[in-house]
């Protein structure tokens, strides 16, 4: 795609694109870091239909333009550091992604919380559409702290997606390569942020909801419960795993949130990105939601389920994405790219439901 279309070829994908999008309400983000100091961020996406996602390199100069109601011009700006990232049905617009200085984050679904600012009287040039924020973020900054600077700066205003009439609620999850971490929730109109050295998130309620929840389970731990002793009588735990007992197991915000922090905080610290990036791959593996686990009614609904998981190497810049029908995880190093290309790189998703033979030795 040339530099300078986004706008109208946005416009244009929305209009049919948001109209069949279903709410995505089991996201579960997570960050570890190495012991070399490399952070590495993981999350899984959930909808409740295919998204027709692609993996795209978005290079350095490429030119955005927001298309407001009534065709008038939004927002604009031309990016400063390339990202690698997902995108759905053709959009270029990241729901997550990392950039050159590693720079990740991703949008997770907020239903019931998301307030953003009314368009009315936001100015166009500083007003971004729910889902424009990140890929806005990512093009343009290099830190954390960069991005806490701008927001002051900036507005997520109420644009419902075109013809449905419906705003995408989301709040945001942002790591970089320092191992700094932040969560931003639009709440009455502002954009609300936490510092977060936990680098957990999932979805609703608001994040300072989910920190006092955690007193709820202080007792908690990987540490195997000790033997209980009542009138002369000893209980032993049954097995291993006893000191988890009670961690919540089902599949909402506030007990994933619970079951992620625990799983971050128990992980044994391995030495480097590499080796941190399978860990993070098998304590995502933990949050996969299959097809038909969670229904919106008794004759099914919608059967929301885990489309893809991503890991993040923010030091090395590598990308890595798997999916419901392809388990591999598959990598992209970002700085392989020629950066200032003059058109997106693209790499659809294509479904392999056929596990690849194992190769053995000849006899």
């Amino acid at each position: 795609m040339p530099h300078g279309i986004v706008g109208r070829f946005v416009a244009a994908c929305l209009a049919g694109v948001m109209a069949v999008i279903a709410p995505a309400g089991a996201c579960t983000n997570i960050m570890l870091i190495a012991a070399d100091g490399t952070p590495v961020y993981a999350r899984t996406m959930e909808y409740a239909m295919e998204v027709k996602p692609d993996v795209v390199v978005i290079p350095r100069l490429f030119s955005y333009s927001g298309i407001r109601p009534g065709n008038m011009q939004g927002i604009k700006w031309t990016t400063r550091y390339a990202v690698v990232g997902v995108m759905a049905f053709g959009q270029p617009f990241v729901s997550d992604g990392m950039n050159e200085k590693g720079l990740a984050g991703g949008a997770l679904y907020f239903p019931g919380f998301a307030g953003y600012a009314p368009p009315q009287g936001s100015d166009p040039q500083s007003s971004l559409a729910p889902w424009e924020f990140l890929t806005w973020a990512l093009t343009n900054f290099a830190t954390v702290a960069e991005v806490k600077t701008a927001l002051d700066k900036i507005a997520i205003v109420d644009l419902p997606a075109p013809i449905v009439n419906f705003t995408l609620p989301f709040h945001f999850a942002i790591h970089d390569a320092t191992g700094a971490s932040i969560v931003v929730e639009p709440i009455d109109g502002k954009l609300k942020v936490y510092d977060n050295p936990l680098g957990v998130l999932t979805n609703s309620p608001t994040f300072d909801w989910h920190l006092t929840n955690i007193r709820n389970y202080l007792k908690i731990s990987a540490v195997n419960a000790n033997s209980l002793t009542i009138a002369g009588q000893t209980f032993a735990p049954f097995g291993q795993g006893s000191g988890l007992l009670g961690i919540p197991g089902d599949p909402t915000p506030p007990s994933r949130f619970i079951r992620a922090l625990g799983y971050v905080a128990s992980a044994k610290q391995l030495a480097d990105g590499p080796q941190t990036v399978r860990l993070a791959e098998h304590l995502m593996n933990n949050f996969d939601i299959p097809i038909g686990f969670i229904r919106t009614d008794a004759k099914g609904g919608d059967l929301e389920y885990t489309q893809w998981t991503s890991v993040a190497d923010l030091r090395a810049k590598k990308y890595y994405i798997k999916s419901y029908q392809d388990e591999t995880l598959r990598s992209v190093n970002l700085m392989s790219f020629d950066l200032d290309a003059k058109t997106l790189y693209l790499a659809p998703f294509k479904a392999n439901a056929t596990p690849p033979a194992l190769e053995f030795s000849k006899p």
